[in-house]
């Protein structure tokens, strides 16, 4: 099986996957540079997975790596990555989580409820993954593991990144009644229940943070200008 390694240049982290006689693809674009002997396939979707990646924001078109030596997949901009490791199960990544896998592990497209996916900020589909394997996912912040023991997990955003696919899911109120939810400030919220683990990064990192900032402090574009 092969084994990804976290790295840091320069302030950006990287991955570093090395493969001994294996196989193992990744998000399109997401290949740095690679050493070794190693060739660089992009397989042909099949109709159903094509028709599933349309939906999702990942390319419908996964490259393989196989032979033997080293990957680097490039730092995304100021990210962070995480290490799951798949045990003939499956879970749910936020839409652009996913970045690479063992070639065992299968992803997918999985559908939210209709209306909880989209008033719920995580859109009607997000990517799933099956199988038995390690993926590496990436997130806008340092990741945090939460095991929920038949509990109930709100989430006031977006940054819950990958959860068990057995979990309940579902967009509720944030407070009883349409007028005390909207004098709560809070709204609607992503709700998580039940028995398995959630990833989140509630808090972006220092550079994505800042350069956040950065950009909602810029004067709005004038028209004709």
């Amino acid at each position: 099986m092969a084994t990804f390694e976290i790295i840091e240049k320069e302030g950006l982290k990287m991955v570093k996957a090395t493969i001994q006689s294996e196989s193992i693809r990744a998000e399109a674009g997401a290949m740095h540079y690679m050493l070794g002997d190693i060739e660089l396939t992009t397989p042909m979707p099949s109709t159903k997975g094509f028709l599933k990646s349309l939906v999702t924001k990942e390319s419908v078109f996964k490259p393989a790596y196989k032979g033997s030596g080293q990957i680097f997949f490039g730092p995304p901009i100021f990210g962070e990555y995480h290490e799951l490791i798949l045990e003939d199960e499956a879970w749910i990544l936020d839409k652009g989580a996913y970045l690479c896998s063992d070639g065992s592990v299968e992803v997918g497209a999985f559908r939210n409820k209709a209306v909880s996916g989209l008033v719920g900020g995580e859109g009607l589909f997000q990517t799933k993954i099956q199988g038995t394997g390690k993926v590496l996912v990436q997130a806008p912040g340092k990741i945090e593991i939460l095991d929920l023991d038949n509990d109930k997990l709100t989430v006031d955003g977006s940054f819950a990144i990958a959860r068990q696919a057995h979990l309940d899911y579902s967009v509720q109120k944030a407070a009883k009644g349409i007028l005390s939810s909207m004098a709560s400030g809070e709204g609607l919220v992503n709700v998580i229940s039940g028995k398995g683990r959630v990833l989140l990064a509630p808090v972006p990192n220092l550079y994505n943070n800042l350069l956040s900032q950065m950009r909602s402090a810029l004067p709005a574009s004038t028209s004709g200008k």
